[in-house]
């Protein structure tokens, strides 16, 4: 298969060292490129520097780097966006389809932090962006979930784009910056799948393009949780990679044969290359608290 068209991108949130689950996106994302001859990107979502931890950027770059994971171009950091991001914002704002809010998390916790209507007056030292959000259903077609559908209004309510304390919501950055880089495959766990309903609405709003998705079951922890880098999972840096690449193959359903005879970082690519199937990949249950988000200035 060759599509030399084919942009995918796999975007981490320097908050932690990258852990197994980082791994398994990271290289299941840079298969479905080489696999389509395609171009592999990386995206650091340094949008929340509260959030941060200072030098994580750096070590997850280097993480990559460890387990041949290069990006075919200079990598984008977020931080360095917030002018496209602004005039997104704008653009919504001038068409009538976002608007200014100042309810809090506390005003909106009768109706579970979903925002359906202002309650209090605009107040205009502290206010967030909101996109205005009809009641109609949002489907999309996922490569491995198939048919998902959300009803963005119920679940969501009106998300907000720019945050009171001067911060851009994911939902509109990732929206942008897919555009911008012309990503036209999104590979990355499950637990952002719901993720998308909020980004095709915003993409219809701003006149681009849906990229494709493959959301790939998660990397669970003995209690059954999802593994996060700020919760502590175990950092990957100083592991063996041929091991955790060896495990990551094997968590994607991929056969063990096909790496056999690899003593190397770049023979198991090699091979990996030759023999990466999707297809084999099973879904698993969707995590469904990801839908509703409480999303307050």
């Amino acid at each position: 298969m060759s599509d030399a068209a084919y942009r995918g991108r796999f975007a981490p949130t320097p908050s932690g060292p990258l852990h197994f689950g980082s791994l398994v996106a990271a290289w299941a994302s840079w298969l479905e490129a080489r696999r389509h001859s395609g171009a592999w990107l990386v995206r650091i979502e340094d949008l929340d520097p509260p959030r941060e931890v200072p030098g994580a950027a750096e070590a997850q770059l280097r993480t990559l780097a460890r387990y041949g994971l290069l990006a075919d171009e200079p990598v984008v950091r977020q931080s360095t966006r917030h002018g496209a991001y602004r005039a997104a914002v704008e653009a919504l704002l001038d068409a009538g389809l976002a608007f200014h809010c100042s309810c809090s998390r506390r005003q909106l916790a009768a109706s579970a932090g979903i925002h359906r209507r202002c309650l209090v007056p605009v107040d205009p030292n502290r206010f967030a962006i909101r996109l205005r959000v009809a009641d109609a259903e949002v489907c999309f077609d996922d490569r491995l979930y198939g048919r998902c559908c959300e009803a963005v209004g119920r679940d969501c309510g009106d998300f907000v784009l720019l945050r009171a304390d001067g911060l851009y919501a994911y939902q509109l950055a990732v929206v942008v910056d897919d555009a911008w880089q012309g990503i036209t495959d999104v590979v990355r766990g499950a637990d952002l799948l719901w993720s998308t309903p909020r980004q095709r609405l915003l993409q219809r709003a701003l006149g681009l393009p849906h990229p494709t998705t493959l959301h790939l079951p998660l990397v669970l922890d003995p209690q059954g949780r999802k593994l996060s880098k700020s919760d502590g999972a175990a950092d990957i840096e100083r592991e063996d990679p041929c091991s955790v690449l060896r495990a990551a193959w094997a968590h994607l359903a991929q056969p063990a044969d096909r790496l056999s005879g690899c003593r190397s970082v770049s023979e198991l690519h090699v091979a990996a290359q030759q023999h990466w199937d999707c297809t084999r990949i099973q879904p698993a249950a969707l995590p469904e608290a990801t839908r509703n988000v409480i999303d307050a200035v």
